[in-house]
């Protein structure tokens, strides 16, 4: 078992910048693929981001492309998502998830555990 914890989520003014963190504890040992998706009021969980194990390939959605940027510190078993040019339709909780392979999905069925969110809404 996985156990992941976002943090760095909150309350931004439109263009301006956040990084969110995604804590794993439990069995880090195994190689996991990170994603970070999002779930806005009334809409379904989307695809941010998602970085391979060896943070040797990572993949974003078009929405983001450009603006934000995933990455990780194994040693730390910690992923982060750093968001930059922030709009309100980024507006969402913000989810980090594990998936047991080396090599990252784009879609939710693709990952294993899953974290509590994280809250960030962007102000116009």
């Amino acid at each position: 078992q996985v156990q992941l914890v976002e943090s760095g989520g909150r309350l931004v003014q439109a263009g301006g910048s956040l990084r969110l963190s995604c804590a794993a504890s439990g069995r880090t040992s195994s190689t996991y693929a990170m994603g970070w998706f999002r779930q806005a009021p009334g809409k379904e969980r989307e695809f941010v981001a998602a970085i391979s194990w060896s943070a040797g390939s990572t993949n974003y959605a078009d929405s983001v492309k450009g603006r934000f940027t995933i990455s990780r510190d194994n040693a730390k078993n910690t992923v982060y998502l750093q968001m930059n040019s922030l709009k309100p339709e980024d507006t969402a909780v913000y989810y980090c998830a594990a998936g047991r392979t080396s090599y990252y999905f784009r879609v939710v069925s693709g990952y294993d555990y899953w974290g509590q969110g994280t809250q960030v809404t962007v102000s116009s």
